[in-house]
């Protein structure tokens, strides 16, 4: 097995939710030998021992080594890549997510947190300017990586393009965006596509051009502007309000 073929996945919420999931292969588990007592581990033990996948238990450099984080919180996963899909399937759905020039993975992974928190149906990312589901993205989301249809085989300007052609509505948060996050309009869009961009780098020209609307949050604060992923939720559960 080339290392490829393999991913070092840490973190508890992690490693519970990519058993539970059962959408990758979990080749071996690796355990802290000097947590045994953690009711966590123990039971994740419990869980790992259900699904028969083998378990070493190590001491802690063993795990850094692993995963190269100090984040590993006494387990690290050796297990099949991420499975992303094609974005022909993310396309039948009908509450899709893109996000376009956001560089950070911590506001990657917490805004898939959010994503299936609040029941969007599939995470467009394009091939470049976004984070790939790396380990550290799926410890941010603490796992809600795992249960989301995400693709990453597309520009984020194809995606756009391909979600007109199959009838989204495409909203694109920004600043200053002509309506409001609540706007009844928005309660009309049977198919739609939120665009999310980055804090140092907003959704593309060519996107905010071809948007059926550019929403924006009311604040009321002194400062003049969100967190990406605070921004993210935000808009996502207004949205997932309207279109459920």
């Amino acid at each position: 097995m080339n290392t490829a073929e393999k991913e070092y996945v840490y973190g508890l919420n992690p490693a519970f939710e990519v058993v539970r999931a059962s959408r990758r292969r979990v080749y071996h588990a690796y355990l802290n030998a000097s947590s045994g007592t953690n009711p966590r581990l123990v039971k994740l033990s419990g869980l790992l021992q259900k699904h028969t996948i083998p378990v070493s238990r190590v001491e802690k450099g063993r795990l850094i080594s692993l995963c190269n984080s100090r984040e590993h919180q006494g387990v690290v996963l050796e297990c099949s890549p991420y499975p992303y899909v094609p974005a022909a399937i993310l396309l039948e759905k009908n509450l899709l997510l893109l996000l376009d020039n956001i560089e950070d993975p911590h506001n990657v992974g917490a805004i898939l947190r959010s994503a299936d928190i609040f029941g969007y149906e599939g995470v467009m990312l394009p091939v470049r300017g976004v984070p790939e589901i790396y380990p550290s993205v799926v410890k941010a989301s603490a796992g809600a990586s795992e249960f989301l249809n995400v693709c990453r085989d597309m520009a984020a300007n194809a995606y756009v393009r391909a979600a007109k052609n199959a009838g989204f509505s495409v909203v694109v948060l920004d600043g200053k965006g002509t309506v409001d996050i609540h706007d009844s309009a928005l309660a009309q869009c049977a198919k739609l596509l939120l665009v999310i961009g980055g804090e140092d780098a907003s959704v593309g020209h060519y996107i905010i051009n071809a948007a059926d609307y550019v929403a924006r949050i009311e604040q009321k604060g002194n400062i003049n502007s969100l967190n990406a992923s605070v921004a993210a939720g935000v808009a996502m559960f207004a949205l997932s309000r309207h279109c459920s």
